[in-house]
This record gives structure tokens, sequence and C-alpha cells, in this order.
């Protein structure tokens, strides 16, 4: 695999947003862009419910798994089905790591289409076991797609923001909200919002709900989270934006590199460090388990030496016994014609030399020999 940081090595983008937030359409908008630049991107679908795809997919889930079908076979709703998908596909993620491997020096970025149901990705183990398969291997930036036009109201934008921050803290990766459908209206307002939070409180003071009070509370404990959140305002539909967008992409890949990869190295070498102490200790209890079982054996047969070999002298020791035994049973049977029957088996004659020592002839006479034996002694 790959190791994260390397040269070459491209830059993984996870789209997420909410279902209508503009997601797949700004995934087109990006593919596109991408192209213009002469730098095509690898791009990934991983929603297994659409029905068409504007923009050409690398890796399409729907070729490895058919969602109406999971749907039947297991008896589930639309969001079961999606979620079982998206199980199904992460069994075979290794493979989609092998091929961006073999496309890293083709492609700069690979750009991840996550289904619209955002939290089927965000808290399915699947979406778990992708997001830390991609970020342990690739720089990997999250991008949360917003609608702009449905944020005019505060409740409905801090609600917008709650989730953008639980997605931070999920994901523990570098992080770009982009409000999109800034031609319909213009995101300075939502910015503002962020900036200063006076602005914020009067919009507030035109809520009489009960929620408002509660998004007053919030807005003060997400104070800290908008100091270090980029934004970017983006028009999936005329483009506007992506340049900013991808000044905001080389920040977050910057931070990446000074923050997060660190973090990652420290952990795979912590896992590595686990997995070789659990060999050791696997190790340890096998020679343990070995050595009694050789003094057992050494104790009901009465040898002194096997009690002083160790398990690997006492294994090496056997195979070349086995080995010497195998040896002399093949020089015994290398001389014998096996063409005499009956002959081989009578007592041998008079006068015929025998060792006393294995009470075998040493060595088989052919049947001419035996014959002119006979004919001498009788003659």
């Amino acid at each position: 695999m790959a190791a994260a940081g390397a040269p070459g090595a491209p830059v993984c983008v996870l789209v997420l947003g909410m279902a209508g937030s503009g997601k797949t359409t700004f995934v087109q908008r990006l593919t596109a862009h991408l192209h213009g630049q002469h730098c095509p991107p690898y791009v990934i679908n991983l929603d297994p419910a659409v029905h068409d795809l504007p923009f050409p997919a690398s890796i399409d889930i729907r070729d490895t798994v058919k969602y109406k079908e999971v749907m039947k076979q297991y008896g589930l709703g639309p969001n079961g089905g999606i979620v079982t998908s998206l199980n199904l596909f992460a069994t075979r993620f290794d493979q989609v790591m092998k091929f961006i491997e073999k496309r890293q020096n083709a492609s700069k970025y690979v750009v991840i289409d996550t289904p619209g149901q955002i939290e089927v990705f965000t808290w399915s183990a699947s979406g778990t076991i992708i997001t830390e398969a991609l970020a342990s291997s690739f720089p990997s930036v999250v991008v949360y797609v917003m609608d702009t036009s449905r944020s005019t109201n505060p409740i409905t934008f801090m609600s917008n923001m709650l989730y953008a921050c639980s997605i931070l803290y999920k994901t523990k990766l570098p992080f770009i909200v982009v409000m999109n459908k800034t031609d319909i209206i213009d995101h300075s307002f939502a910015v503002e919002w962020m900036q200063d939070f006076e602005s914020f409180q009067d919009a507030l003071n035109q809520e009489t709900s009960y929620v408002s009070n509660l998004a007053r509370s919030m807005s003060l404990v997400l104070d800290e989270f908008y100091s270090s959140l980029k934004v970017v305002g983006v028009s999936a539909v005329l483009g506007t934006g992506l340049d900013e967008f991808f000044v905001q992409l080389s920040k977050a890949v910057d931070e990446y590199e000074r923050e997060y990869r660190p973090e990652y190295e420290r952990l795979r070498r912590k896992l590595e460090d686990a997995q070789s102490e659990q060999k050791r200790e696997q190790l340890e209890h096998l020679w343990k388990d070995m050595g009694s079982m050789c003094v057992q054996g050494s104790t009901l047969t009465g040898s002194g030496e096997a009690s002083a070999m160790g398990p690997s002298e006492l294994i090496l020791t056997r195979g070349a016994l086995d080995a010497e035994e195998e040896e002399e049973r093949d020089s015994d049977s290398d001389d014998i014609d096996h063409e005499v029957t009956e002959e081989s088996h009578e007592e041998p004659a008079p006068g015929w030399r025998t060792d006393r020592r294995n009470d075998k002839p040493k060595g088989t006479p052919n049947v001419w020999a035996i014959y002119c034996c006979v004919w001498t002694q009788e003659g």
C-alpha cells in the first residue's frame, strides 16, 4: 500500500452533503473543471441508488452491487438497502485501493461521491472503513456541501453547522464547507454569521420558538469551530468559485501533511507493534508447550539426552533419524531383483555367507547365481 504523503500520491476528496444540497452536481462540475485543466480525476461513485450519473465514473458501486436485488434478497427498505450495499462493497475496497495506486501517476485527484443519505455513509461501519482506508494511504480531505438557499433561516443554518461539526470530529480529517447554489443567493450572510456573533444573535432575535434559545447557546460553543473552518462559496451550475475551492483544498492538503499524517503514522506504528507483540507472545507459548512435551517424552523413555535438547534440536534430530532410517531402507532394497518370487523367499543355500548382525543376506543374488550354486554343491 502506498505510503501517505508519498511523492505523486493523489489527493482524495470525499464529498458529503445532505440530500438535495447539490452534491452530485458539484462532483460533476468539479470533474468537468479538472478535465478542462487537462488534469482528469479518478472518480468513484458510492451511491448505489442513483439512477443516472452526470459524470463518468472510473469505479461505480452499481457495477459491483445491485441495489434493488439487495433490497429483495434481504427484505430491506431504501435506506437499509443502501447501507447493506455499502457494507458489501466495503469488503472489496482493498481492490479499489489497488486501482487507485495504479492510477496515482495519471490522476492528481480522486473524487468520491457518497450517497444522498449522509447518515448512511457518515455513521455506518462501511463509511468508517472506506474513510480510514483512504486517509491512511493518501492525503484526504472531507468536503461538506451545504445548500445556501435553504440556510437563510438561522435555525436551519445552525443545524447544518452542527452536522458539519459532528462530521469533522467523526472523520478527524481536514474539512472544507462548500456553500453551494450561490447563483440563487450569495453566501456572504452565512460567513457574517460565522464571523460576527452579534450579527447571528440579531437574526435569532426574530425567531420566537424555543429552539432559538438552543441555537443561541450552541453558537457560543461553535465559535472555536468557526475560527478554523475553511468556507468557500460555489455555484455548481455556473462553475463559479472553483478556483477559490482549489486554493482551500491546497491548504487542507498542507494541513493533512502537517497534523493528520503524523497521527495516522503513529496509529499505524502502534498497530504494527501490537501485532508483533501478539506474535511474540504466541511464539513464547509455543516454545513453552513444546518444551513441556520434550520433558514428558524424556521422562517416559528414560533418555537423558533428549531432556538436554531444546525443542528445535529435538525437531531436527527426529528429522535426521527419519532420514537415516529412510536411507538405510533404500540401500537395502536397491539390489533386490523384484522378478524373483519363490527363490527370494527360500532359506539361504549351505555355505552362503550371511550377515549375523541383521540376519539378512548381505545383498541378494539373481536367479542364475542361485542355480549355479545349487548345481555345484549337488555335483
